[in-house]
Parts: structure tokens; sequence; C-alpha cells
């Protein structure tokens, strides 16, 4: 069998990728849906939904690559006659429809892979070769974005591949002609007008159109993604940002930011609204050097591909506790730093939790550096979640700021800046 496309059939290198994309994509969009909704609210539940997506994420990127090569080697052959060249229209449409397949083949597993590279989270792609890609930071607004366009892209792939088999069934249903045979086996057929069996090259009209619908959908993109599409961040537990505080020294910038260990890959998250109201002495009086008193708003949290599932129930449950909060009295320690050693309120629970922190001081200017870590099961969070190799039971927190000493420090006094939320 001729490896190439002639004027009368196609080749084994056309068919063979056009079976293998079929085959990837049929197997890819159903994969995901499953993913997208199993449920992740025991261990078992979580391991089987991190594996779902792993295999959806690796054959994803495997159909990126067999559509690049496809794409390529088309451009490369002449292109079969058409069987019915006085249909101009119904040529024009298949042309479109399957530049519409080209565009979306490339763009929805691209637009995945982007997403999973500005994130941190579960299902990595099973590779050697790293889970991130050049030129892409870890931004959990660049993630939703991608994520938005990837689902997009994904009912656009849904309806052009219904058309193209709407067209593939007409042809061998109502016209009984050798297109799905041509496709199917290499049968050789010539066109019904017998001037017209000269391979030809692809039109560029259906080209162009195809790249301006998908103009329109890359700029749709952006739009549902900030006007709350079907794939915009969940409002579980929103709240309204936390008041400015009184404080003698006012946050002027500062990360407040938890990691956790999730398939033996850290993930970590960070709080874009937090409160601190700091007293602070260089003196020690009856050996304290003054007190702290931090609230969290929880809905603030990104914590990569996983900050709706944080916020449910399961876990930090922000419908019902809102915010967190951390009061300690600031003690000098004996290694020279200072120590927050208070009680910390979460999830409806008082633990007692210590902060060690280092603090340098320039004139009336402070930059805090903190470490502290904590055991999610003295919170409930996560308490169906019972092996640490899936979701660790230790999460680090730790929070840099920087305070200015009296009360005209500025207008963004007492509330953090947000983090990065990599």
């Amino acid at each position: 069998m001729p490896l190439t496309n002639s004027a009368t059939r196609y080749g084994a290198g056309a068919r063979l990728f056009h079976w293998l994309t079929a085959a990837l994509i049929l197997t890819l969009i159903p994969l995901g849906l499953i993913a997208e909704r199993w449920s992740a609210e025991t261990s078992d539940a979580l391991a089987i939904k991190a594996t779902l997506f792993s295999l959806h994420k690796t054959l994803g990127l495997t159909l990126f690559a067999v559509a690049v090569a496809r794409i390529l080697w088309a451009l490369s052959q002449p292109r079969p006659a058409p069987l019915h060249p006085e249909r101009r229209a119904e040529t024009a449409l298949a042309d479109l429809v399957h530049w519409l397949l080209y565009g979306a083949i490339v763009l929805m597993p691209l637009s995945g892979w982007i997403s999973h590279a500005a994130t941190t989270g579960f299902a990595p792609i099973w590779w050697p070769f790293g889970q991130s890609l050049p030129f892409v930071p870890k931004s959990p607004a660049l993630a939703h974005g991608f994520a938005t366009l990837h689902w997009l892209f994904g009912w656009v792939l849904i309806g052009t591949l219904a058309l193209h088999i709407a067209g593939a069934l007409k042809h061998a249903l109502i016209d009984r002609d050798a297109t799905l045979p041509r496709m199917l086996r290499g049968t050789e057929a010539a066109p019904t007008t017998p001037a017209a069996t000269t391979p030809t090259r692809h039109s560029r009209r259906p080209a162009l159109a195809a790249l301006l619908l998908w103009a329109v959908a890359l700029g749709g993109g952006p739009l549902l993604a900030t006007t709350g599409g079907s794939r915009a961040t969940s409002d579980t537990g929103s709240t309204a940002p936390l008041d400015q505080v009184a404080s003698d020294w006012q946050v002027m910038d500062g990360t407040l930011s938890i990691t956790v260990a999730q398939f033996g890959s850290a993930v970590t998250g960070s709080f874009a609204d937090w409160t601190a109201a700091i007293t602070f002495a260089e003196e020690p009086v009856a050996g304290k050097n003054g007190a702290v008193d931090v609230t969290i708003a929880i809905s603030s949290l990104t914590l990569g591909s996983v900050s709706d599932q944080a916020m449910g129930a399961e876990y930090f449950d922000a419908g019902a506790f809102p915010t967190a909060r951390f009061t300690a009295p600031i003690r000098p320690d004996e290694a020279g730093g200072y120590v927050a050693d208070g009680t910390l309120t979460l999830k409806g629970v008082d633990m007692p939790v210590t902060l060690p922190f280092a603090l340098t001081l320039e004139g009336d200017r402070a930059q805090m550096v903190g470490q502290t870590t904590l055991d999610r099961r003295n919170f409930g969070i996560g308490d169906s979640q019972t092996n640490p190799d899936q979701l660790g039971f230790e999460v680090v927190v730790d929070v840099t700021l920087t305070a200015q000493r009296g009360a005209d420090a500025g207008a963004d006094a007492g509330t953090s800046e947000p983090g990065d939320g990599s």
C-alpha cells in the first residue's frame, strides 16, 4: 500500500494519522469528563481521580504531537480530488470543518498543557521531562484562563467532530459513494467529473475562514474566564475583603503561604487576603516584646489545581468557617530570634501553635520571615484522606512580611498584598 496520497486515494500515512487521531480523541473526551466528575471524598477515590487525570494529560500530549505531525504530513501531500467537485458549497464546508478540527486537536491539548504548567497540584504528566513549560509562570490567573480555553476548545472539537461524522455518514448512507472506503481501506475512487482527477492542494479560503473562527473562540475564552463561564472558579465560601485593622506596625507587603505534599509533589498556595494587628518593642517587658493578631480569609486561598476542592466541607469548609485567626504574644527565643507562641483557630478548632521567626529592624521598618508546621488532622481537614502518600499530614506555613512602625504607613496598612499563588 503506497504511503503517499494520489488523485484518487489516501495513502497509508494519511490514513494512519486519521485513525490514530480519531482513537485518541474518542478516548480523551470521555476520559476527561469522567476524571472531572470522579469523587475525591476518600483516599482511594482521590487516587483514582489523580490517575484518570494523569492518563488524560499524558494522552493529551500524545494527541498534540500526533496532531502537529499529521498537519505537517497533510500540508506536504497532494489531496485526493473530491468525488463530487460540482458540489462546491459542500466541498468548502468539508474543508472548513477539517481546518477547524486541525485547530482543535492542536489548541485543545496545548491549552491544557499550559494550564497544567501554570499551576501546581496533583495528577502529573507521565513523562520524564518535568511538569513546567518555558516562559509559563506559576500563576492561578493564567492557569484559570487557559483552563477556560481548554473547556471552550473542547466544545469546538466536539461540535466539529459531530459535523465531520455527519458528513461521513451522509456519504456512506445517502450518497453511497467511496468517500469512507477511501479512508478506511485506501480504496481508489475517481471523481464523478472525469476532468477533475488531478490531485489538488489545500484551498486557502476554508483555512482562512477557520482561522477567523478560531480568533473569535480565542477572544471568547478570556471573556468566559472573567464573566463566570463553566470553568470559572467556584464561589464556595467567598467572602467580602477583610476590613483593615488598627496596628502599631502596618503591613506594607507580605505573603502567607502553605505547602502540602500531594502524591509525592509539593503543592504550594497562598492567601491573598489577611490582616495583622501587631505591637512590638525592641526591649521586652515582662518577657514579651509584643503581640500579634492575624485574621485570614479562607476563600482567598489559591492552591493550584485543587483550590476549589480545598474550599469544600471535607477540607477548609470555607462556607461554614470563612476566617481563621492566630493570636499570640511575641517573645525572644534562645536562638536570638523571636517566637509567636499562641492559638490558631481554624475550622472551629483551637490549637496551640508556635511560630518562630527572624526579624530584621532598620529604624521604623521591619522585615520578618517565619515558618511553622501544622498537622491538618488536628483541624479536621481531609479526614477521609488517611494515606499520607496521597495527601500529606504535615502542612508547612511560611510567612514573610515588611511592616512600618506608625499609623501613616499607607493605604494598604493591615492587609497583605496578594502572593503569587503558585
